[in-house]
């Protein structure tokens, strides 16, 4: 439970990503099935992930240990 509130923002910026990334294989996609990330939604759907929980990421803040 500790790790679920210590890495909240990441969590959600990996759901939050995810769900960007499907949404944009299936509004923009690609036709030819050429594309790499956005040919299939799986890829497209972790892509997002990845780039939703490093984003979200860059905002958390460390809480320093003082001695």
């Amino acid at each position: 439970m500790n790790f679920i509130i210590k890495y909240k923002l990441t969590i959600l910026g990996i759901i939050a990503g995810a769900f960007g990334g499907f949404l944009y294989y299936y509004f923009v996609g690609c036709t030819s099935g050429n594309c790499a990330i956005t040919s299939n939604p799986f890829n497209s759907g972790l892509y997002g992930a990845i780039m939703g929980g490093l984003l979200f990421n860059m905002f958390q803040k460390e809480k320093s240990k003082k001695q």
